[in-house]
């Protein structure tokens, strides 16, 4: 019996700060140690950020705010810093009124809200802000984003993941208008093609992570090789959901912060390091199987709980 355990669980709520239940098996010992450390740090960035904001609130790119960002960005500036750096204030900003008129346009499109509806009771079954009975429910938001952005953009209209993706931006943004507009960044100019029918921008990207692991971890790259298999199958998770429902999630928002600063090259980054990480565990895969297994396990555990050490070996 794990009495460490069992009283940080009684301390600790069962659901995290954005709705998220924790998983069965969850180590509330480990956490509640890591994150009274973090609190430290997570105070001292909030300081130094008012600091900054109170000078300025454009929040223009330069060396000293891609050094805050990689530190991580505190959450009641977060949502004003991703639109500000990820150029989404400026689009709303230069098209008011948009977001509404495409979304009443969407509504009268059958297919993409009948695609769109089929798939809001599987988004974040785990967190209680997603589901039928709360209030208020999340679930209408998400339609209203997804409709909005399938209309906005004809090309991609929607596909599985982008509801993962938007309910990120719901959760942080709190503001249906933003999260449309950071959206529209992301799939837009982030990470163009990614979920265009033909998924190019995505399939190119895995194919690059597979010529990366080649040229800077060759054992692994030899291993995946010799039992024939294909790094679509072990990582395409990884960058269709942008790590969502992979790393824990004050994990996948640090790395979100330097996504809308930097771009796709810090999915690579994530990628290269839980590789590196746990290299010798990969290396001891026996068979296919083996190998798919080790890739899901290396996304748990301290080592990616602990978000701000993490992020320091990017």
């Amino acid at each position: 019996m794990d009495t460490n355990n069992d009283t940080a669980k009684d301390r600790i709520s069962r659901i995290d700060s954005y709705g998220f239940e924790r998983p069965d098996g969850f180590d509330y010992a480990s956490y509640e140690d890591f994150y009274s450390r973090y609190m430290t740090v997570l105070t001292r960035r909030a300081m130094k950020w008012s600091k900054m904001m109170q000078k300025s609130t454009a929040v223009e790119k330069g060396i000293k705010v891609k050094r805050y960002i990689r530190k991580g960005i505190p959450d009641e500036h977060r949502p004003h810093v991703w639109m500000m750096v990820s150029g989404a204030q400026a689009q709303m900003e230069t098209n008011p009124g948009y977001y509404h008129s495409v979304l009443l346009e969407g509504q009268k499109n059958t297919k993409l809200v009948d695609a769109v509806v089929t798939d809001l009771n599987r988004t974040f079954p785990d967190n209680v802000k997603f589901r039928k009975n709360a209030s208020p429910c999340l679930q209408l938001t998400l339609h209203n984003v997804l409709v909005a952005y399938g209309q906005h953009n004809k090309t991609v209209g929607y596909c599985q993941g982008m509801n993962f993706i938007t309910g990120i931006l719901i959760l942080v943004t709190k503001d249906e208008e933003k999260a449309f507009w950071l959206l529209d960044a992301l799939l837009g100019r982030i990470l163009p093609d990614y979920y265009s029918p033909e998924m190019m921008g995505l399939k190119t990207d895995q194919e690059v992570l597979g010529v990366l692991v080649k040229m800077k971890i060759p054992a692994v790259a030899e291993l995946i090789d010799r039992h024939d298999v294909m790094w679509t199958l072990l990582v395409s998770r990884w960058f269709i959901c942008l790590f969502i429902d992979v790393l824990p999630i004050e994990t996948v928002l640090r790395i979100w912060d330097c996504l809308f600063y930097e771009g796709s090259k810090i999915l690579f980054r994530v990628a290269l390091t839980l590789i590196k990480q746990y290299q010798a565990y990969i290396l001891e895969a026996k068979n296919f199987p083996d190998v798919c297994d080790k890739f899901k396990d290396i996304t748990k555990g301290k080592f990616v709980t602990e978000c701000h050490l993490f992020m320091q070996v990017q």
